[in-house]
C-alpha cells in the first residue's frame, strides 16, 4: 500500500498539467479526455506563395480593367480616326521613317498589333483592343486565376495601345503597367486555369522580379527628388505640392493648409520611404514584410491626397510580392476545402517529403524562369547606371517592349498653379467690348472656382492631365490644343464628350475660341472666398492663344493631315 502522500501527488501533478497544457506537446495538442474538445486552427508556414499569386493577379487584373476602361472611353477622341492626334497618321509617319514598309523596323520602333489590322476604321480597331482587354481582365478579376496565354494577351493588347498613344500615353505608369504585366505572365501555368495549380508553384524568381521592380520604383523616385529640386532637400516641397499637383482632390484642399511642421515631416517621411525602406527587401522575411506594409500604407496615403491616375494603385501590386502565404492567409476563409485549407495540405505534403513528379514541363519551366532572370539582369544594366548617374532621368524605357524601365515622380515641384481656360463667343467681332465669352469646363481640372475638386482615382482623364502640362508651357509646344480649339469651333460631339460642360450645347457653334491664362490658388478654408462657395481664387495672367475662327485653322490642319472639323 502506497503512502498517502504519494497517492495525493499523482492527481495534483495531473491537475497542474491540465491547467497549463503539456509543454512537450504544445498548446495545440489534443485536450485531455476530461475536457471538451477544442479546435486549434492550423497555421500556414512561411515561404510559399500560392495565395500571394491569387492576390497579386487579382490586383493586377483590376488595374488592367481600369486602364482598358479609360482606353475604351477616351481613345477614339484622342487617337481615333478624327482624334486630336490620330494614331493612323502616327503609324504612317513611323512607316515613312523606317523606309515605307511594315517590317521588323516598324515593329521594333512601335510594337503594336495595329500594324496588322485594317486602318480604314481605326476607331473600331481601338475599341476592339480595349474591349478584349476589358473582357480578359474581368475574367481574371472574378475567377482569381489566369494562365500565361491570358496574361500575355493582356500585355500585348495594352502595349499595342501605349505604342500608338503618343503623348496621351507618355507617362511612367504606362511603362510600369507593362513591366508589371510582363512579369505576371510568368506567375502562371501555360494553359491551366486553376487558382492552385498543384504542378505549377509560384516561382521565387518571379517573386524576386516583382521585388526588384518595387525597389527600383521607390529608389528611382527618391533619387530623382533629391537630385532634381532644392525644395526636397530643404523639406519645403509639400508646401506647394497639394495645390500644384496635376489634378487635386478635395483632401488636397485641406492638406495644403496643414501646419508647416507637418509638411516638413511629410517630406522627410517621403525620403525615408523612398530612399531607406527599399533596402528592407534584402534583410530577411520580417523586414521584407515591413517593407511591403510601409509601401502599401504610403501608396494609400498618396491615393487619398491626389488623383494620380492608377499609378499608386499599380505600385501596390509589386509590393504584394513581399508577403507570403502565411502573411496573407487572413484574407482567406479557414473552412475545410477552402483555398487556405488546400494550401495547408500542400505544405503538409511538402513537409512530409512528398516530391512533385518531375516532367519535361517542369524542366522547361525552370529553363524559362532562369532565362527570365538573365533577361531582367541584362536589361537592368542601363537602369542601374541611370540610378547611379548624377544626370538621372525618370520614366524612360531602354527597350521598345518596356520590360525593364526607369521610374520617378515629381523630380521638380511647380511652385504656383497656372491653368489654361478655353472660352468661346458667338459674337461676330472677337475684339468687341460687348463680346460675351463663355468658359468650357473640363471633367476634373480646375476651371470654375466654385466647382469642388474631383475625386476619380484610379480612373484617369488624359486630356485634363495634358492641360496641366500645357499651362506651364506654350501652345506651340502642344499643337494638339489648337486641334482641340478647332473641334470646339465645330461643336464636335466626340471631343466634347471629354469635357464636363459645353456652353454652346444645343446652339450654334461659337464663332471664336480663345485660351486665357490664369493663376490659381486654393481659397482659405473659412475665409471670404470659401464662404462664397469658392474652392479656388484665380487671377488672369494674360492670353494663352488669341481668338481663332475655324477658317483660320484650315491651313494649319492641312499641313498636319488632320481632318478638318465640320460644324455640327
Amino acid at each position: 500500500m502506497r503512502p498517502d502522500g504519494l497517492a495525493m501527488a499523482a492527481p495534483t501533478e495531473s491537475l497542474r498539467k491540465r491547467r497549463r497544457g503539456d509543454a512537450d506537446e504544445g498548446p495545440c495538442s489534443p485536450p485531455a479526455p476530461a475536457r471538451e474538445p477544442a479546435a486549434c486552427p492550423a497555421r500556414l508556414r512561411p515561404g510559399t506563395f500560392w495565395l500571394t499569386r491569387i492576390v497579386l493577379l487579382r490586383a493586377l487584373a483590376f488595374i488592367y480593367w481600369v486602364a482598358f476602361l479609360v482606353a475604351f472611353h477616351q481613345n477614339k477622341q484622342l487617337i481615333g480616326d478624327r482624334g486630336l492626334l490620330p494614331s493612323r497618321l502616327y503609324l504612317k509617319s513611323v512607316q515613312r521613317h523606317v523606309g515605307g514598309r511594315v517590317g521588323w523596323g516598324a515593329l521594333s520602333y512601335a510594337p503594336t498589333v495595329l500594324w496588322f489590322l485594317d486602318w480604314t476604321d481605326m476607331d473600331a480597331n481601338l475599341d476592339f483592343l480595349a474591349l478584349a482587354g476589358l473582357a480578359i481582365s474581368s475574367f481574371i478579376l472574378i475567377a482569381g486565376c489566369a494562365n500565361m496565354v491570358l496574361m500575355a494577351t493582356l500585355w500585348v493588347l495594352y502595349m499595342s495601345l501605349v505604342n500608338v498613344g503618343q503623348i496621351w500615353y507618355a507617362f511612367g505608369w504606362e511603362s510600369q503597367l507593362l513591366e508589371t504585366g510582363f512579369l505576371a505572365i510568368f506567375l502562371c501555368p501555360l494553359w491551366t486555369l486553376s487558382r492552385l495549380p498543384r504542378h505549377t508553384p509560384t516561382s521565387r524568381i518571379v517573386v524576386w522580379g516583382f521585388r526588384w521592380l518595387i525597389f527600383r520604383i521607390m529608389l528611382g523616385a527618391g533619387l530623382i527628388k533629391i537630385r532634381g529640386d532644392r525644395c526636397w532637400l530643404d523639406l519645403t516641397c509639400m508646401d506647394y505640392h497639394y495645390e500644384t499637383q496635376p489634378v487635386p482632390n478635395p483632401a488636397a484642399y485641406y492638406l495644403h493648409r496643414s501646419p508647416w511642421w507637418i509638411h516638413r515631416t511629410e517630406t522627410l517621411g517621403n525620403h525615408i520611404i523612398e530612399l531607406g525602406v527599399p533596402f528592407f527587401l534584402f534583410l530577411g522575411r520580417s523586414m521584407c514584410l515591413l517593407h511591403g506594409a510601409l509601401q502599401i500604407l504610403f501608396q494609400v496615403l498618396l491615393i487619398i491626397s491626389g488623383n494620380l491616375s492608377f499609378l499608386n494603385w499599380l505600385t501596390i501590386v509589386p509590393s504584394l510580392a513581399c508577403f507570403d502565404d502565411a502573411a496573407l492567409s487572413f484574407l482567406f476563409p479557414s473552412g475545410p476545402g477552402g483555398l487556405k485549407d488546400q494550401v495547408l495540405q500542400l505544405q503538409k505534403e511538402e513537409a512530409q517529403g512528398a516530391q512533385p513528379v518531375q516532367t519535361w514541363g517542369c524542366v522547361v519551366r525552370w529553363a524559362v524562369h532562369l532565362t527570365l532572370a538573365a533577361l531582367i539582369g541584362y536589361l537592368s544594366i542601363p537602369v542601374v547606371l541611370n540610378l547611379l548617374s548624377s544626370r538621372q532621368v525618370m520614366n524612360v524605357s531602354f527597350n521598345p517592349l518596356r520590360i525593364v524601365n526607369t521610374y520617378g515622380a515629381f523630380g521638380s515641384i511647380t511652385k504656383e498653379r497656372t491653368e489654361v481656360i478655353l472660352q468661346g463667343t458667338a459674337s461676330p467681332n472677337a475684339s468687341a467690348p460687348d463680346a460675351l465669352w463663355a468658359d468650357y469646363e473640363f471633367k476634373c481640372k480646375p476651371g470654375d472656382p466654385r466647382r469642388r475638386p474631383c475625386l476619380i482615382s484610379p480612373y484617369h482623364h488624359r486630356l485634363d492631365w495634358l492641360m496641366w502640362f500645357a499651362a506651364f508651357q506654350t501652345y506651340e509646344q502642344h499643337e494638339w490644343i489648337l486641334h482641340l480649339a478647332g473641334k470646339l469651333l465645330a461643336n464636335d460631339a466626340q471631343v466634347l464628350s471629354l469635357l464636363a460642360h459645353n456652353p454652346f450645347s444645343g446652339a450654334e457653334p461659337p464663332r471664336w475660341v480663345r485660351a486665357e491664362h490664369y493663376r490659381y490658388k486654393f481659397s482659405l478654408p473659412g475665409g471670404q472666398h470659401a464662404t462664397e462657395g469658392k474652392w479656388w481664387v484665380r487671377k488672369r495672367i494674360g492670353p494663352y492663344f488669341p481668338p481663332l475662327r475655324l477658317q483660320d485653322l484650315k491651313g494649319y490642319f492641312e499641313a498636319r493631315e488632320w481632318p478638318h472639323p465640320e460644324p455640327a
